[in-house]
């Protein structure tokens, strides 16, 4: 089961993504946080596996309540997916900066909330190609963007696997384009992780963006 934590200061817009989370039979939700510090304190005693977060929240907002999760060890296993109500918001770059795994927006239909939700669970996280390149665009124009390892580390057939995660793919087409099992493809995708210090897919996107790997005109 996917412990799902929610976070949004409007109690409609919580009760009914609680419904549509409720009703996938390998999900449950373990809690709801009205405010930003509600959901990094609930993340850790309702012991979430992943939070769907908003970004505009009372007391403490959706991107700093982001940080405050993904700089804590002990919930180092715990993923955020982002909420925004338009792909082009601003605070999608500072949300990744803060170690969110991806977003959505608000008027995502159901079907693909769920699907995200299993993604986002699973480590798979991805923004669509569309508005990662836009974003990563401006995310590697800004004057803070966080230090990795670049993929010189990396073998050839590494950075094939990373130029695809940075395209969009998951775990299994990026199998099928390189004549894979989808377990090496995943043990790949693992492995670059841990050489250029990746907490999840969307860093590695950032690492791919920062190197020159890929470019937004790429896309």
């Amino acid at each position: 089961m996917i412990r799902v934590l929610l976070a949004d200061d409007q109690t409609l817009v919580r009760e009914a993504f609680a419904m549509l989370v409720e009703s996938a039979p390998d999900m449950e939700v373990v809690g709801q946080a009205a405010t930003g510090r509600e959901a990094a304190e609930l993340a850790r005693s309702a012991r979430a596996d992943l939070v769907v977060m908003d970004i505009r929240m009372p007391d403490l907002d959706g991107i700093e309540a982001t940080r405050l999760i993904a700089a804590d060890d002990d919930l180092a296993g715990v993923r955020v997916l982002v909420l925004t109500t338009y792909d082009t918001d601003e605070n999608i770059v500072d949300a990744l900066r803060a170690g969110a795994s991806g977003f959505l927006v608000k008027d995502t239909r159901p079907a693909e909330l769920l699907d995200a939700i299993r993604t986002v669970a699973a480590g798979e996280a991805l923004l669509s190609p569309g508005p990662t390149a836009r974003l990563i665009e401006r995310f590697l124009r800004s004057p803070s963007v966080p230090t990795a390892r670049g993929p010189e580390c990396l073998s050839d057939r590494e950075r094939e696997v990373l130029t695809l995660v940075a395209r969009g793919l998951n775990n299994t087409e990026i199998a099928e384009a390189l004549g894979l099992s989808p377990l090496t493809a995943k043990t790949h995708v693992s492995r670059i992780m841990g050489k250029v210090g990746a907490r999840d897919r969307a860093q590695l996107v950032i690492v791919a963006y920062e190197s020159g790997m890929v470019t937004p005109g790429s896309l």
